[in-house]
């Protein structure tokens, strides 16, 4: 089993991080890392660097955690996150998640939303620290 965390290099992604790490340490499970982008830009600030990740892989690995990073062009990044967690045979996804206008809500789709209601298996939605 696994535990699968939609990460984004920002605070969101952070927590979710966070949390998944804890949670993967404590039941000595791996840890499936998904970095996805559409590729729609030259620069997508959700799409981590290669030296973050590095640093990042390097913490958890140094604390005992298996970690795999998942780091793809994709069409669909919800559906990476999705395809990640029926191939490792995911427990639970941890996404973080924003705070999200009602206009935002009606005309913009959210990656945390579409887990939350398509995943197969439990998923943790996670709000940075203030």
């Amino acid at each position: 089993m696994s535990i699968v965390v939609a990460y984004s290099p920002d605070v969101y992604g952070r927590a979710a991080l966070e949390h998944g790490a804890r949670l993967a340490q404590a039941d000595d499970e791996q840890l499936v890392l998904v970095n996805a982008t559409r590729g729609e830009s030259l620069v997508d600030r959700r799409y981590a660097h290669e030296d973050e990740v590095a640093e990042l892989v390097g913490r958890w690995q140094a604390a005992g955690v298996r970690i795999d990073v998942r780091r793809d062009l994709v069409a669909d990044v919800a559906e990476a996150v999705l395809d990640a967690a029926e191939e490792t045979g995911a427990r639970l996804v941890v996404v973080g998640v924003r705070r999200r206008s009602p206009v935002g809500k009606a005309l913009l789709g959210s990656v945390a939303q579409r887990l939350i209601l398509d995943a197969e298996c439990p998923v943790l939605a996670v709000k940075p620290e203030r």
